[in-house]
């Protein structure tokens, strides 16, 4: 299923979709292809096209003072924050833009807001080195907090099989955590956890929708703003895909 889950946003792409039109065009000589494909991939390439749908994935979502969080049986923080980078000596890991994850579950245990840190060992079954849990662990230690407090999930792939994972480690019934994860993740890992009979209280970060005055850039088509809508696209039909599971 995790390849299912990974294969699915690629095949309902902007670019995807494009590529088949453009194929359709080819074979068929049938101009409105053609001009379907430009247009698609022109509006998604767009860079206020992503940024409005990183905006609608966001809602609700707002920067939270630790001094306003509730205390909790555990601190949970997502995996999906370091990178793999392949070279001659193995596989090095780096940070990538979800870092605030991490640092934001070591203030909220430096706030002592719940006695345990659980950090989840994410890997894809393609991917290589550690699981992604081990090296946040490290980072939480070198941060002060002690070996102790720091609990560590079984290997994960996905937010589902997260939330099922720590679900075991909690004795309560019904555990409260803070979970923390992205502002574009947190309706759906909210969603997914409470699923799973857990009482979230959510600690969005890693805000990514861009503000600003009204620019003409916003409406020029760049690679990156391609890459923002296709990114938001695999966000919404990760949301519908458990929306219809849980």
């Amino acid at each position: 299923m995790i390849y299912l889950h990974k294969l699915l946003p690629v095949l309902v792409s902007p670019l995807f979709i494009s590529l088949v039109l453009i194929i359709f065009f080819i074979l068929t000589r049938r101009r409105r292809y053609g001009i379907m494909a430009f247009v698609i991939i022109v509006i998604a390439a767009m860079p206020i096209t992503g940024n409005s749908l990183i905006k609608y994935l966001e809602k609700g979502q707002h920067f939270q003072s630790l001094d306003t969080l509730p205390n909790a049986d555990a601190v949970v923080v997502l995996s999906g924050m370091v990178r793999r980078i392949p070279t001659d000596d193995g596989i090095v890991m780096e940070w990538n833009d979800a870092v605030d994850r991490i640092f934001a579950g070591i203030d909220a245990m430096k706030a002592h807001k719940a006695p345990i840190l659980i950090l989840t060992r994410g890997i894809l079954p393609w991917q290589k080195g550690v699981p992604e849990g081990d090296i946040l662990a490290d980072t939480a230690k070198q941060a002060g907090i002690p070996t102790s407090r720091i609990h560590l999930t079984d290997i994960v792939a996905n937010t589902a099989e997260e939330a099922v994972a720590i679900k075991t480690m909690l004795a309560p019934s019904e555990p409260t955590i803070i979970l923390i994860t992205s502002a574009f993740h947190m309706p759906r890992a909210q969603h997914i956890f409470e699923g799973n009979g857990f009482t979230v209280i959510p600690h969005a970060v890693d805000f990514r929708s861009g503000g600003g005055s009204f620019s003409v850039m916003k409406f020029i088509p760049q690679a990156s703003g391609l890459s923002q809508t296709s990114f938001a696209i695999r966000e919404l039909i990760g949301r519908l895909w458990y929306l219809i599971r849980y």
